[in-house]
């Protein structure tokens, strides 16, 4: 009969595999849903633990980026040691590209229960008609 050992609470092997350099753990920041709407994108964006003065957003070059930053409570005061921290602390950011007729101004932003809700309005592409050219047929 073959055993299976029992896996450890604290398994050294599993605990190095969960680390962030084998993880890319920037993958679940920022988590976002984009929904098509009839005159609008929405954008959803999950930032748990981040507080409201702490996001950015800003258009420039027909991008549309948030910046989010949180910091580590003090942990100088506390006696005993971390097992294991999963929680992350610093700074993210994420771009979308919305064309270039997107100002600052257009986009509406709520932040609620930790979700950052973008309402990007659609807009006609400025085209400058040109004239028509036509290829000259040779003889």
């Amino acid at each position: 009969m073959f055993m299976i050992p029992r896996k450890n609470e604290f398994d050294l092997l599993e605990d190095m595999f969960d680390d962030p350099f084998f993880t890319r753990r920037e993958n679940k920041l920022m988590s976002t849903d984009i929904e098509e709407k009839d005159d609008s994108y929405v954008i959803d964006i999950d930032l748990p633990g981040y507080s409201k003065e702490n996001i950015k957003i800003k258009v420039e070059d027909g991008y549309l980026t948030v910046n989010a930053k949180t910091s580590s409570s003090n942990d100088e005061n506390k006696k005993g040691r971390y097992v294991r921290k999963e929680r992350y602390f610093g700074e993210c950011s994420r771009s979308f590209y919305v064309g270039e007729e997107i100002e600052t101004e257009d986009v509406k932003a709520k932040f609620k229960d930790g979700i950052l809700e973008l309402v990007v309005p659609k807009k006609e592409e400025k085209k400058e008609l040109k004239e028509a050219k036509y290829v000259q047929i040779d003889e």
